[in-house]
């Protein structure tokens, strides 16, 4: 498994959405900046906390010129189930079988027992510009990314 660090292109792929639509990441390259964050699980308290974290910046996000990714191994119906619950705005791609997971390098954490917590930003060329791994930080991982895409945006004005 190869960890995607800063300066590495993103692997093209493909996922289904909460909704059960089939998202393909090259639709989005090139046009906007991403966020994709990989989370353990749907519905428990840190991952709750940081979704909805996600949802209260998501206009703060989108104003980067932004889309916001959470990629889980839950299955399409769990993710329907959390997005309506908590009325999350962006898309949440069901991974079961870890593969962009693997692709990306995510490593596990806890003994190998709970998927890890990682969020990466990734600019319109398709480049990670940021990295952030923290398990037990999930709200980090919205004032991190928001603070880089400011200074990205900062950069380029």
């Amino acid at each position: 498994m190869t960890k995607l660090t800063v300066g590495s292109k993103i692997p093209l792929f493909s996922l289904h959405d909460q909704n059960g639509n089939m998202f393909e990441i090259d639709t989005v390259l090139g046009n906007k900046n991403i966020v994709v964050y990989f989370y353990p699980k749907d519905d428990t308290p840190g991952c709750t906390a940081e979704a909805c974290s996600f949802r209260d910046h998501f206009e703060e996000f989108t104003n980067y010129d932004a889309i916001v990714i959470g990629i889980s191994a839950q299955s399409v119906e769990s993710h329907q189930r959390f997005a309506e619950k908590h009325r999350l705005s962006f898309t949440l791609l069901s991974d079961s079988q870890n593969k962009v997971r693997k692709l990306f390098g995510v490593p596990t954490n806890m003994f190998g027992l709970l998927p890890g917590r990682v969020t990466y930003i990734i600019d319109k060329s398709g480049t990670i510009t940021y990295v952030f791994n923290s398990q037990f930080q999930a709200k980090q991982h919205i004032e991190e990314a928001l603070n880089i895409l400011k200074k990205s945006n900062t950069a380029l004005t």
